[in-house]
């Protein structure tokens, strides 16, 4: 198995496998409701809802980057705003993580492996995530999106807790 090969099923488990550290963003995930998600239940926190607008968001920006994109902060925002809560607007968000993780799957697997220490852009921006390689990019985004996921474990305790 090549590097890129351990990349994508890292970012694969954390997503939706067995990842080492717990529950995968997409088992998290599963059973929240609407209501739930647009919860905030922590003061000065994000809800799970803007949580995972923004792990979308970084995504599907990781994946521009690694089909050639110039860097830059992703399209939506790096905080996207939340639309509609109702439960089809939730479905819809949840569908659309799990499409721009496989989304970013499908672009690693056309990736060069030769590239991964290439470095993202020009000059070194971390604002725009320039300056770093192909290879730290991605092992960034594994742990980006279990951190977020972590907080989003927090927070589902915390909304059962509040009902």
């Amino acid at each position: 198995m090549g590097e890129i090969q351990r990349i994508a099923d890292e970012l694969r488990r954390e997503y939706a496998g067995d990842p080492w550290h717990g529950s995968s963003t997409h088992a998290i995930l599963e059973d929240l409701t609407a209501a739930q998600a647009a919860s905030r239940p922590a003061r000065n926190a994000h809800t799970i809802w803007e949580i995972v607008l923004h792990l979308t968001a970084w995504t599907r920006e990781v994946c521009r980057r690694v089909r050639g994109g110039k860097p830059q902060v992703p399209a939506e925002g790096d905080w996207p705003a939340v639309g509609s809560t109702g439960e089809a607007a939730w479905s819809d968000v949840r569908a659309a993580l799990a499409a721009a993780h496989e989304e970013l799957l499908d672009a690693l697997r056309s990736f060069d492996e030769s590239s991964l220490h290439d470095v993202v852009g020009e000059g070194s921006d971390a604002a725009a995530g320039t300056g770093v390689s192909f290879y730290f990019m991605l092992h960034g985004l594994a742990q980006h999106d279990a951190y977020h996921s972590g907080q989003i474990g927090l927070l589902k305790k915390a909304v059962a807790g509040t009902r």
